[in-house]
């Protein structure tokens, strides 16, 4: 593995664990669920037992012990039960984030060694390249340059350059490039700590059922009161004898049915582990009920509706014949420094011999395109796979080349485009940022997704009980859409893309997330508005998804679900 030039030699092992003793460590816990104190505060001390305490509390006035006693009995063994299933299903969740958090690279004792991220300390300097997401803030202390993508943090797509001294900020992830970072902001002092403390709070949801037992609750609450005013007065002004006052007291407080409450906690809990058996997790107990309500489900497209396992379909030449394209395609996928799924695929399916790039520009998703320059005895050249959208600016395209585009995106295929230009041999400008040259288009390439199994009975399951779907996406929508019709969808879906949904008005945002099924193009924050949009429009919303960009919209849901891969 390539080492970034410019080593210092970090901290020693002592003056790391001396800095953790001072306050400077990485401390954060995991953020994956609720704390003990929020379980136990919510299942004991919720609206409805609150209420049930103050009846119990009037029974026992009234010298109905007994009645009293059952009652208060009744909320502690509903309190319990809720308690255990939710924690249980915290302490699950802890143990899968810790065994899913990826270790960072960090030079301790003059040595690179792998470590978590809750052990770094300020001060320490850490060994950065493409694919790492920094867990704390620092500055670049190595020669080397970075590109960093934080999106997550900003919401601007655009890759961000870093060299020697500048800022790099927790959360953000590393594109390109490779060099040393000094940790400066750690723990709960650092950028991403700070900007998601809120967001990372547990936000109670409550059901339809929950609201109306409230609701309920509350009135006889108020009954409760009214009819005790009364007979307060009625003693007091009829002289009535206190055995009757008792009475009346006992009757009333005696109206209040606490085994609803005991009959919908035992449900929930049987309802939870059934679903367990089934092998998911509920995290909170009337998630059970949440999912009976749902009246839209969001799903994203890569790693729910399909496996996430792309596959080299075949490839339409167009300024160079086949055997000739399929092979510099295949010197292109095994010849990257950096691999991804697209790439993986091509040298699966396309067995080249690799060759040694001069420069390149490795695929991000806010540039949609990789790049790769060679000059060697092969000879020299640019070139380029990427989304026809960001690309076809850089060269001209025939009819017949559009044509098949549109056959394989509604076939439901992925598709790239493939150019080059053989006359220059470098991919940066003076600035050293990435720059593309005029291009020829060489071909089109096509990439097969496979769908999940069993996956129409699934989503004929939701349709036939009421459920509407929504297909929500960064891909191309017609190619989501043509997948979405393969999973069994209606035909006459509308498709529509991330740029059409940014020049609408509230008005008509609202009403497109109510028609269309399809959403192509979209950024997270779009995912998060559209469920918004449905929210407002009165629906009862679950969202699907897999990854960190799902995850603003599974917090706006009204039923979170997240798939195991992005657990």
């Amino acid at each position: 593995m390539s080492q970034p030039s410019g080593r210092p030699t970090g901290l020693t092992s002592a003056q790391a664990e001396d800095r953790r003793r001072q306050g400077l460590g990485n401390d954060v816990k995991l953020a994956t669920s609720r704390s003990y104190k929020n379980i136990f505060l919510t299942n004991i001390f919720n609206p409805v037992n609150i209420v049930l305490y103050v009846i119990g509390f009037g029974m026992a006035a009234v010298g109905d012990l007994r009645s009293a006693f059952a009652t208060v009995m009744l909320v502690v063994f509903n309190a319990v039960v809720g308690i255990i299933q939710e924690v249980r299903a915290k302490r699950q969740l802890d143990a899968i984030a810790l065994l899913a958090r990826a270790k960072i690279n960090v030079l301790r004792d003059g040595d690179e060694t792998a470590v978590d991220p809750g052990e770094l300390v300020q001060g320490d300097v850490l060994v950065v390249r493409a694919g790492d997401q920094l867990p704390v803030d620092g500055t670049l202390v190595g020669d080397g340059k970075l590109e960093m993508d934080e999106s997550a943090l900003t919401g601007e797509s655009d890759l961000v350059p870093k060299t020697a001294g500048d800022t790099v900020m927790s959360g953000s992830f590393c594109v390109t490039g490779a060099t040393l970072v000094e940790a400066t902001g750690v723990g709960e002092s650092s950028f991403a700590n700070e900007l998601t403390k809120n967001a990372r709070e547990f936000k109670l949801e409550q059901t339809p059922l929950q609201r109306d037992v409230n609701r309920l609750l509350r009135i006889l609450l108020l009954i409760i009161a009214f009819y005790s005013l009364l007979s307060v007065l009625s003693f007091i002004l009829n002289d009535l004898p206190v055995t009757v006052w008792l009475q009346v007291m006992a009757v009333v407080t005696g109206s209040v049915s606490a085994g609803l409450l005991t009959l919908i906690t035992l449900n929930y809990s049987w309802g939870s582990v059934t679903i367990s058996r089934e092998g998911a997790l509920v995290q909170q107990i009337n998630a059970v009920e949440s999912l009976s309500n749902v009246s839209v489900l969001c799903t994203d497209k890569t790693g729910t509706l399909t496996a996430n396992k792309i596959r080299y379909h075949d490839v339409y030449p167009l300024s160079m014949d086949a055997d000739a394209l399929k092979q510099v395609l295949g010197e292109f996928a095994v010849s990257a420094s950096t691999g991804n799924k697209t790439s993986e695929a091509l040298a699966e399916g396309l067995a080249a011999t690799p060759r040694t790039p001069v420069d390149e520009v490795p695929f991000s998703s806010a540039r949609k395109w990789s790049a790769l320059a060679f000059d060697d005895a092969q000879g020299q050249g640019v070139y380029v796979l990427g989304a026809l959208e960001m690309l076809q600016a850089y060269f001209d395209i025939d009819p017949d080349a559009v044509t098949q585009l549109k056959t394989w995106s509604d076939a439901g295929l992925r598709v790239l485009v493939f150019a080059g230009n053989p006359d220059v041999a470098t991919l940066h400008d003076g600035a050293g940022e990435p720059v593309l040259p005029p291009l020829t288009l060489l071909g089109i390439v096509a990439f097969s997704d496979e769908l999940r199994p069993h996956l129409q009975e699934t989503l004929s399951a939701f349709t036939d009980n009421g459920v509407q779907l929504k297909v929500i996406s960064g891909d191309n929508p017609q190619t989501v859409a043509a997948l979405a019709k393969q999973a069994g969808l209606p035909g006459d879906l509308r498709a529509v893309s991330g740029p059409e949904l940014a020049q609408m008005s509230p008005g008509e945002f609202r009403q497109t997330a109510k028609d269309a099924t399809v959403f192509g193009r979209i950024t997270p924050q779009q995912k998060e508005a559209l469920v918004d949009a449905l929210r407002s429009e009165g629906e009862y919303v679950a969202m699907m998804g897999d990854g960190v960009n799902d995850v603003l919209s599974l917090k706006k849901a009204n039923l979170g679900i997240a798939m195991e891969s992005g657990s």
